[in-house]
């Protein structure tokens, strides 16, 4: 770097004033780092709607095993049920509550209950399903009350949302007559768990 510096310099006394500081400007360009990638920009989130109606499917990964359902999901307020059926059409679990009282009744006939989602899907299902943040997140929205961050895409709408431990990649929005713009496809990240969402229809 010394010695480049050196050569240039002493090559610029034959040259004019604007040309010596172009070559200069070159030289030293040279000798810098790459230019660090833009930080990509905050995403413009939409805003969260207090009811609706979500069906799709879904498929989990927890380590070795994994499920793939079809959904019913019914949100008002802080009221949350949602049915997983098998793609044979077998009920495989029914959820309902409001994130403090959580009831899961299995296929088997058992019935679960406990203070959080994530307790009552792990002891029903044997993943988490983080049903108090996934209520936003699929709306492409942050969960109320907790830090996040978020990456745009081209079209300003939410990327990456990273909340709760949780990593959320958008990959395809659907406009709706309800609701304007929401995701369609989506894959949902956790240590040791993935999770990934097609709705095929919002209400």
């Amino acid at each position: 770097m010394r010695r480049l510096r050196a050569a240039t310099l002493q090559s610029l006394t034959h040259l004019s004033t604007a040309a010596r500081a172009t070559a200069l400007v070159g030289a030293l360009a040279g000798c810098a780092p790459a230019a660090l990638e833009r930080a990509p920009s905050e995403a413009t989130l939409p805003p969260v709607q207090q009811m609706f109606e979500a069906a799709g499917r879904l498929s989990a990964r927890h380590g070795a095993e994994g499920l793939a359902a079809n959904f019913q999901w019914r949100h008002a307020g802080e009221r949350d049920e949602l049915e997983l059926v098998s793609p044979l059409g077998q009920t495989i679990a029914m959820l309902g509550g409001d994130g403090a009282s959580v009831r899961l009744q299995a296929a088997d006939g058992r019935v679960l209950t406990a203070g959080s989602w994530t307790a009552v899907t792990e002891q029903g299902l044997g993943w988490p399903l983080p049903v108090d943040g996934l209520k936003y997140w699929m709306q492409g929205t942050a969960r109320a009350g907790a830090p996040y961050t978020t990456e745009a895409g081209e079209d300003g709408r939410a990327k990456v949302l990273r909340q709760d431990g949780w990593t959320i990649v958008y990959q395809a929005y659907t406009e709706t007559a309800a609701a304007g713009w929401r995701p369609s496809n989506m894959t949902l990240s956790y240590p040791d768990v993935e999770l990934r969402l097609a709705i095929d229809r919002w209400q």
